[in-house]
């Protein structure tokens, strides 16, 4: 259970590192058959916002992200099966780590974006890669370019989340893991193998976003998806690092700290 609270359970490189360290211990202990993830009160924020304030150059951009793929591809190649249970805001980073688990049930009060375009940056943590070989590349890319907000219903619907929204999602993913041990539903991480995109990427209208970090976006998706995924990765850490030399990624972040979410940024596209 990922608890800072006061943060809404973001992520901090702290925080990645320290879960680094409970999954080893999980899958070292001979008395843990499987794995649940989640965070205090159902929710998981994303990448800390401070710290991005603090990376000063793109070499720095770059490894905060490398230094999060070694961690989820631990998780993702875990014997025993990990299970996400959410039940909340699961935003970003967050997200991201609920996708390198082998599966995902959630609750009826889900609220699941990638909202970095908002912010004038995009996602770090292996959304632009893992998301369309979970939903596909039209409706992630979708997703990804606009944050929208998905609720339970549709994350389930999506095949983000599996099965049905649940009254409580922890038992929902204790009893998922019980049935993979029995046999009766296989759990897999998400398959690694490139994605077919297709031609032309489709045109959508992405409001007051970014048109240089949309472009950034679309590439880094549309190039990543096609090679394998650990290869898909370090591209987008690469187009995330590019990201940091925009304005307009200062331009997002300055104006997330201000005025919070709800305020759209005054993006200049440069």
């Amino acid at each position: 259970t990922v608890r800072r609270p006061e943060f809404k359970n973001a992520l901090c490189t702290q925080t990645v590192q320290e879960l680094r360290k409970a999954f080893e211990q999980l899958d070292a202990d001979p008395d843990v058959q499987g794995v649940v993830f989640t965070g205090f009160g159902g929710a998981l924020s994303g990448a800390d916002i401070n710290e991005f304030t603090r990376l000063t150059t793109r070499e720095a951009a770059e490894e905060i992200c490398r230094k999060a793929y070694p961690v989820q591809k631990f998780i993702a190649g875990m014997k025993k099966p990990v299970v996400a249970a959410v039940n909340g805001p699961v935003m970003g980073g967050g997200a991201e780590f609920c996708m390198a688990c082998h599966a995902r049930v959630v609750g009826p009060n889900l609220q699941f974006a990638q909202p970095e375009v908002n912010l004038g940056i995009i996602p770090g943590y292996g959304a632009t890669q893992r998301l369309p070989r979970i939903i596909g590349f039209e409706k992630a890319l979708e997703l990804l370019r606009t944050a929208r907000v998905v609720g339970a219903g549709e994350a389930c619907a999506l095949g983000w989340a599996y099965g049905e929204p649940s009254a409580d999602p922890i038992r929902a993913a204790i009893d998922l893991i019980n049935q993979h041990l029995t046999g009766k539903v296989k759990l897999a991480p998400v398959n690694p193998d490139p994605v077919t995109v297709p031609k032309p990427v489709p045109d959508i209208n992405i409001g007051h976003r970014s048109l240089v970090i949309d472009a950034i976006l679309v590439n880094t998706v549309t190039t990543g998806v096609q090679l394998p995924l650990d290869e898909g990765l370090l591209v987008e850490a690469k187009a995330f690092a590019d990201t940091k030399e925009t304005l307009d990624a200062d331009i997002g972040i300055k104006n997330f700290i201000q005025n919070g979410p709800r305020v759209p940024a005054a993006f200049m596209h440069e």
